[in-house]
């Protein structure tokens, strides 16, 4: 048992933590799959501890913190969000890492049902990427937008969709890039069931009520995979 036994939020803990390393602990290990009782053994605490850090406002102690983000593969920075407004990659590349070309079923795995994707829009001013919030259904991928909005001039074009995720505390990663004609949705009922399988609203603020989709006719993705040894030589 460590000695990191679960206390209530001091008042400099309720002023400046409120909550925020909880709810990227609970991310971070429903990420990786795992329950809070293996995230305990993994860092020699107590369940109830892992369940204390998640749901209250509360900062542990950085020696505590080390043995928490070494049991979700990740980082100190990380946990406490002090790196989130770097980009992504900034860590060390890996000692032993391969780029794996991936498969078109394991391409629609990554997408998976939703996230935060870029969509690559031709405008009067050049190329543009732009992120959306999509879900996946029935095979396609759907966005809402607003009537005006820079991804809505992707109806009607053939256009890239690119959806990836960084691990920078592993040095590895995975991209996916969809490319298909973006069509924009203009059946009532459809519009009626994208509404009530999204998963969530558009991370921005505002009324966007104009859904797209795309149909990929392409999927190509890679993945950088650190190995715990240098590949053998083949042959």
């Amino acid at each position: 048992m460590s000695e990191e036994e679960p206390r209530g939020p001091s008042p400099e803990e309720r002023a400046t933590a409120p909550g925020d390393v909880g709810r990227r602990i609970a991310a971070r290990r429903e990420e990786l799959g795992l329950t809070r009782q293996e995230v305990a053994d993994r860092s020699s605490s107590a369940a109830t501890y892992i369940q204390y850090l998640e749901e209250q406002p509360a900062m542990p102690s950085m020696s505590f913190m080390l043995r928490l983000a070494n049991a979700l593969d990740t980082t100190v920075s990380e946990l406490t969000g002090s790196s989130m407004d770097l980009p992504p990659g900034t860590g060390h590349a890996g000692r032993h890492s391969r780029l794996i070309e991936l498969s078109a079923d394991e391409c629609r795995a990554l997408l998976s049902t939703h996230g935060v994707g870029r969509i690559s829009v031709s405008t009067t001013d050049g190329p543009t990427v732009v992120p959306v919030n999509y879900v996946v259904v029935d095979s396609l991928l759907a966005f809402r937008t607003a009537a005006g909005a820079t991804p809505a001039g992707a109806a009607g074009h053939v256009v890239a969709f690119e959806v990836d995720h960084i691990d920078d505390a592993l040095s590895q990663g995975w991209s996916v890039l969809a490319i298909g004609t973006a069509s924009t949705v203009d059946d009532p009922n459809v519009v009626q069931h994208l509404n009530e399988v999204a998963y969530t609203a558009p991370w921005a603020d505002g009324p966007r009520d104009l859904w797209l989709t795309i149909a990929p006719t392409r999927l190509t993705g890679r993945r950088v995979q650190v190995c715990q040894s240098p590949t053998p030589p083949s042959g």
